[in-house]
């Protein structure tokens, strides 16, 4: 069955239009279902991140939100530990005491549930805003009993960079197969090229083709990521969930690696895709900036395409999703929290973030587009969310992930062990993982 069959409500960003549903109404640039907030309010925003990125589409988003009404003002609050671990803890804290200002940013996925939205958070799920998000994000910021948070940025999407201009000297085309990725490899590697990147020097690098793999594990079962985390399946007996694994073993046998790919770095591996000194570099989206920063020259000669899989599965992509903004349960403000959350959930919102990031990837908003002069990576996203072929990195939808995984990747893609004894080994390492959490099943 093909993927887009099975969508199971992911709906393209530009699909959702289809609803009909318009967010008009409030000053703050959305509907939020409730009566308007009364003011006026001073919202404080922990952003805390340190991440200059962050902070500058919090300061925009607020910015734009104060203009645009009133009554309530939204102040960004930037402090805060640098190191993340010091700051997931502090979040923690705060929500558990009470003491969380009213809105904070925090990660969607599967660290969401770690901080007991159910009882911590603020429950969004009966405001109309929440119907214009696309049905991906939704499941990453949600429980059984609630929806938590609105994205801040965009989704990106996890696969392979390639080389447009080696690509067009080679008379290739995007592959729709891991057959015909194979095939190409074989050409451009017979061409003198250099036809997989590898990065082992940032050793995090090796694991992309795994992770942004399992789009074509989802296409054959949407439920797989569930199944998973309640140990019912795992990627060593799974057909297709060991092709992340023994794809980095095709990889190396076939002789297509950079020389230096035990020691070179992220930025070597940008470089050599945006230079045309090799052809492809699995890599997520995010990376894009730094080729337009470092090689604005060449920014337009990488294109984006996802992991292929077998012949049966509808060509589609992993996303990786964005930040969340929430808010504590205890908010003073729930009225006009929920008029911010709905301007931020708007065209209006998106706006704001374009104008303080540029174009980084694809909106989760109904009514938000990329704009046409989008990076070629990040226009290269747009057809899999139109077409509703995405799926979230798994991730985003189960609390399991082995640590270990960068370690065990280095090794198959180093030919140090074959793609299934790697696969059997990370699921015994997901296995400790998933018993030291308490998951049942395991």
């Amino acid at each position: 069955m093909s993927a887009h069959t099975h969508r199971a409500g992911l709906v393209a960003v530009a699909g959702l239009a289809a609803t009909g549903l318009v967010l008009a109404g409030c000053s703050g640039g959305g509907e939020s279902g409730d009566a308007p907030a009364e003011g006026p309010v001073t919202l404080e925003w922990f952003q805390g991140s340190g991440v200059e990125t962050n902070i500058a589409t919090a300061e925009a988003l607020a910015d734009a939100f104060n203009a645009s009404q009133p009554d309530v003002t939204v102040e960004v609050d930037a402090s805060g530990p640098s190191d993340s671990a010091e700051l997931d803890n502090l979040v923690k804290t705060r929500l558990a005491t009470g003491e969380m200002p009213d809105m904070f940013w925090y990660n969607s996925g599967s660290l969401l549930q770690a901080l007991n939205p159910d009882q911590t958070m603020l429950d969004i799920s009966d405001e109309s805003f929440v119907d214009g998000l696309d049905d991906s994000w939704i499941s990453a910021v949600s429980t059984d009993d609630g929806v938590f948070g609105v994205p801040v940025q965009t989704a990106g999407g996890g696969g392979i960079f390639y080389s447009i201009p080696i690509y067009e000297e080679l008379g290739l085309e995007v592959p729709t197969t891991w057959d015909e990725f194979l095939a190409n490899s074989d050409a451009i590697r017979d061409a003198g090229y250099v036809a997989v990147e590898q990065t082992h020097g940032d050793a995090w690098t090796a694991q992309i083709l795994v992770l942004a793999d399992f789009y074509n594990v989802w296409a054959s079962d949407t439920d797989w990521a569930s199944k998973y985390t309640a140990g019912e399946v795992n990627f060593a007996d799974d057909p297709v969930a060991v092709r992340g694994f023994t794809k980095l073993q095709d990889v190396y046998e076939r002789d297509y690696l950079n020389e230096d790919y035990a020691s070179a770095l992220l930025n070597d591996g940008l470089e050599a895709v945006a230079t045309g000194k090799a052809a492809h570099y699995p890599m997520l989206g995010f990376a894009q900036a730094t080729i337009a920063t470092n090689w604005p020259d060449q920014a337009e000669d990488v294109g984006f395409f996802g992991v292929p899989g077998e012949a049966a599965t509808e060509p589609g992509t992993t996303i990786w999703m964005p930040p969340a903004l929430y808010a504590p349960a205890n908010t003073e403000h729930p009225d006009a929290v929920k008029e911010f959350m709905a301007f931020v959930a708007s065209p209006a919102g998106c706006d704001a973030i374009t104008e303080a990031l540029g174009a980084t990837g694809q909106y989760l908003v109904e009514g938000c587009t990329v704009p046409d002069e989008a990076p070629r990576i990040v226009a290269d996203f747009s057809p899999y969310f139109e077409a509703g072929t995405v799926a979230p990195a798994l991730e985003f939808l189960s609390p399991v992930k082995g640590p270990n995984l960068m370690q065990i990747a280095v090794e198959v893609g180093s030919g140090v062990r074959d793609g299934r004894s790697g696969a059997e080994l990370y699921d015994a390492d997901a296995a400790k993982q998933a018993q030291q959490l308490g998951l049942p099943g395991w």
